[in-house]
């Protein structure tokens, strides 16, 4: 695979338009960087002192992780922007919420509407309806500042700062990153939305995201990513932490289109109580590295999750996704679905952790993960954890790796079918299963990213 020295710049017409900085904390990170980052956030000392204590834990403990691919190694850590914000003044504001399609949803059927551009959120709003019955959808930096007695009680509680060396370093430096909380008993019909675009050439956005949900409410929560071309390396690395009411429902909905220079680290972590549940639905196409596995901690008795994954890799790409389900209560439910496409040298991988210890009974996972090999020389590779101890617990795992067969695609080129046609049915047909549980407008808009991809026009 080629080094993030040799990418070429990629055309995409999403958020193709640049907006100068309005702050911007340069290139490198230290001391002056978070100082400088929390001067212009004006906030309390002591989320200062605490953004300090990670950024010198990650300074002072080893920066790699042993069973990462090599491409999270070679990131040039030292090279990235780690803080800066757009100037959204005048209308190249107004024009960039156009470009990334934000104006056209946010007074379609959303809910609420927040849009983060690199370090900075520079559009929120949210139905008055909603706030009228005590629903919060701000960033994380107000929540923080208005809404200490919301916020702060789960602030790290479910993914720690100390975790590993991006939970320090998004510790140190997170930025924007949406606050949701529903009262107990109310349920959101509108979803909210959070549009992050990440356009800084060699920028890095880290986005700090915590929703909370009342006993018996509910929310679907989408978030939408795309990034500017460019040859410098960047970074997305995102923290959610979702505590989940008994009785409560969230739908998590993540749709991910990145350029090559792109790596993503996301760590998204629920926790349910009694009868809650939760739905991720993820999709994510481009990238140079991407390792995200939504997880789900199964605490409260009949509490249930379901993680359905899609993700497509071409090039130089590496994507390497999964689910973990944590079953720490008695008769909880779990389900993992996960799909794959390689094509042109690209890996992918599902890495996977499902954990039912002898302290619970009556419990069930499943778990499918397939993959499609597009041409010869693309690979694909499993990682799956399963520990099912205890009496009355279920456990049922399957893969599968498919190729597109040759003789398929010439039978059908031979009555008057274009192959790029017929790869683009293989395809469709191999996803539709994962693909048409998406919201319509999302299924629609992955059909023709897939069918982009497949053509070579987008990345």
């Amino acid at each position: 695979m080629e080094s993030f020295g040799k990418m070429a710049e990629s055309a995409d017409t999403v958020g193709t338009l640049e907006l100068p900085a309005l702050n911007d904390a340069g290139t490198g990170l230290s001391e002056r960087t978070v100082e400088y980052l929390s001067g212009c956030k004006r906030e309390p000392l002591w989320l200062r002192n605490s953004r300090m204590t990670a950024l010198r834990r990650y300074l002072d403990t080893p920066r790699t992780l042993d069973w990462a691919p090599r491409e999270l190694n070679e990131l040039p850590l030292e090279e990235l922007r780690y803080y800066s914000e757009p100037d959204m003044r005048g209308d190249s504001g107004e024009a960039l919420l156009q470009s990334l399609g934000a104006n056209e949803e946010r007074g379609d059927y959303l809910g609420g509407a927040m849009v983060q551009v690199d370090g900075g959120v520079v559009y929120t709003d949210i139905m008055d309806s909603w706030t009228d019955k005590g629903a919060v959808f701000v960033d994380s930096t107000t929540g923080l500042r208005d809404y200490p007695d919301l916020f702060r009680p789960h602030f790290g509680s479910i993914v720690g700062m100390d975790e590993n060396p991006y939970t320090r370093l998004n510790g140190a430096v997170f930025s924007g990153g949406s606050f949701i909380f529903v009262p107990p008993g109310v349920k959101l019909t509108a979803p909210m939305k959070c549009f992050m675009h990440l356009q800084a050439e060699g920028g890095s956005q880290f986005g700090r995201t915590l929703v909370v949900l009342g006993a018996g409410a509910e929310v679907t929560f989408f978030e939408s990513c795309t990034s500017s071309g460019g040859t410098k390396a960047a970074l997305h690395c995102s923290v959610g932490e979702f505590v989940v009411g008994e009785g409560a429902r969230l739908n998590y909905v993540a749709f991910q289109s990145w350029q090559d220079n792109v790596v993503n680290l996301s760590i998204l972590r629920a926790k349910l109580a009694r009868n809650a549940s939760v739905q991720w639905l993820d999709c994510t196409v481009g990238g140079r590295l991407v390792m995200k596995y939504p997880c789900s901690i199964l605490e409260g008795e009949g509490a249930s999750a379901e993680a359905v994954t899609i993700s497509l890799a071409r090039g130089s790409q590496h994507h390497d996704t999964g689910a973990k389900m944590l079953h720490y209560a008695s008769r909880t439910r779990s389900n993992i679905q996960s799909k794959s496409i390689c094509m042109d040298r690209s890996l992918a991988g599902y890495r996977g952790l499902v954990d039912i210890p002898k302290t619970v009974s009556g419990c069930r996972n499943n778990t499918v993960c397939d993959s499609m090999l597009m041409d010869p020389h693309s690979r694909t590779q499993s990682f799956p954890a399963i520990s099912a101890r205890g009496l009355g617990n279920s456990v049922q795992h399957e893969a599968s790796v498919s190729k597109v067969d040759a003789e398929q695609v010439f039978y059908m080129a031979q009555r008057g079918i274009p192959e790029k046609a017929v790869r683009s049915l293989i395809v469709n047909g191999f996803a539709d299963e994962v693909v048409k549980r998406f919201p319509l407008r999302y299924s629609m808009e992955i059909r023709r990213l897939l069918d982009l991809e497949l053509s070579g026009k987008v990345g």
